[in-house]
């Protein structure tokens, strides 16, 4: 009886290995808790973005450098926690003549990288227009899926 005990407990772990395995890897995993987050005053969506602006928007990934490195929006620029003053510095002509809105994006919902960025990215330069994306790089990737 014991060792039937014991099989279904290993059944149930690697069960519940699998089962986390491909939640954590698969490309749409959903969401692991029912309440949508809300959006704040500064994010918007990929839709608003592509209703309001198109393709003219000023895109920053506040992504470490690996993660930028490996994948990112088309035409986007770093400008991360990590490496802020060095970027903000090569950047800086670039944002100040910006006639077009920068939108701020990094890992994910929970990702705070991005809020960080746009606090000091405001108080360094006045932009009228400067917004973070809802949901992060997985949202942009998810809105490119066919």
């Amino acid at each position: 009886m014991s060792s039937m005990i014991l099989q279904a407990g290993v059944l149930v772990c690697l069960s519940a290995l699998a089962a986390w395995a491909a939640h954590e890897f698969h490309p749409r995993a959903p969401s692991l808790h029912a309440v949508a987050v809300p959006m704040s005053r500064h994010e918007v969506t990929v839709q608003q973005v592509r209703e309001r602006w198109g393709d003219r928007v000023i895109w920053l990934d506040a992504r470490p450098r690996e993660q930028y490195l490996a994948e990112h929006i088309p035409g986007a620029r770093l400008l991360n926690e990590q490496e802020f003053e060095v970027q903000l510095l090569e950047l800086l002509q670039d944002l100040e003549r910006a006639d077009r809105p920068v939108i701020i994006y990094c890992s994910g919902q929970r990702c705070e990288a991005s809020r960080h960025v746009r606090e000091r990215l405001v108080a360094s330069v006045p932009l009228d227009d400067c917004y973070i994306l809802h949901g992060g790089w997985p949202a942009w990737k998810a809105s490119r899926q066919p």
